[in-house]
């Protein structure tokens, strides 16, 4: 038997609540058997901050300061913590949870589906692992982050080098189907990151100014070159393929299922009703 065929999306620049929507159109099109499994590339214009489903914005967002950046802002349909989407190539998958060797629990898949990103620093050259605690303090850790900041922390199964995050990702499952997707950092501007979250205090903050650079570092402070997105693009796409034991072949949306995007876009993730609900 050959290799399982996957799409392959490569949607370039998109606005933030396009690209919520089309990862949620990808997710139903995939539940109704209407399209196969999916690897999706995309990049943000603006950039923009992304939080997760649970997040509250009141409590943990500087609004003043994304607004002053010029930044877009969009609730993801997935958990985990905020993300400035900047200097990054994000992917998404789209599986069904009954696909082959798919492992029934939330951590293993993210196992699974990781091993695309693992193989795509290894293309880069760079000697990536997953990261997984060591003792049952930083496991509670994982389970009770102590910030709204996504790279303040490695949770299960997410890639870290030299012993610090290199991407994060977050996971949800919907009618049968997972939408895993995630940001490869190209680079990072931690005071800008650190800006848009609230703090308890100004010394809080600063502390996290300072301590993250210590636990999240972006492919440009690894290597010695300029790194491309494309160059990123066809890394992870040959990693994913490896880590799956899979074939892409590229998907071009029709009129029709663009259509049917605008209206997910414009009925909920360009909705304040979406985005401000917690």
């Amino acid at each position: 038997m050959g290799k399982k065929v996957w799409h392959f999306i490569n949607s370039g620049k998109c606005r933030a609540s396009f690209n919520m929507a089309l990862d949620e159109a990808l997710l139903e099109w995939h539940s109704k058997g209407e399209i196969g499994p999916v690897l999706r590339f995309y990049e943000w214009e603006p950039a923009t901050l992304s939080i997760g489903y649970f997040q509250s914005v009141e409590k943990e967002i500087n609004l003043d300061e994304v607004k002053k950046h010029g930044l877009g802002f969009v609730r993801r349909p997935t958990g985990g913590r905020g993300v400035l989407h900047e200097h990054e190539l994000t992917y998404s998958v789209i599986v069904s949870e009954s696909y082959p060797n798919m492992p029934e629990t939330v951590t293993e898949a993210y196992r699974v589906i990781s091993g695309g990103v693992l193989e795509g620093f290894r293309n880069l050259g760079l000697d990536a692992t997953f990261s997984v605690p060591q003792t049952a303090q930083q496991s509670d850790d994982l389970k009770k982050p102590k910030s709204a900041v996504c790279f303040d922390a490695p949770s299960w199964y997410e890639l870290v080098v030299e012993g610090k995050k290199v991407a994060g990702s977050a996971q949800t499952r919907q009618k049968g189907v997972i939408l895993q997707h995630g940001a490869i950092l190209l680079s990072l501007d931690v005071d800008k990151l650190v800006s848009l979250f609230t703090f308890k205090s100004e010394v809080q903050r600063e502390q996290m100014r300072t301590s993250l650079p210590e636990k999240a570092v972006a492919i440009d402070r690894l290597v010695d070159r300029p790194v491309t997105v494309s160059e990123c693009a066809d890394a992870f796409s040959k990693g994913f393929e490896l880590a799956l034991d899979m074939e892409l072949e590229p998907m071009e949306l029709t009129e029709q299922q663009l259509q049917y995007v605008f209206e997910i876009e414009r009925t909920k993730y360009a909705n304040d009703d979406w985005t401000f609900k917690k």
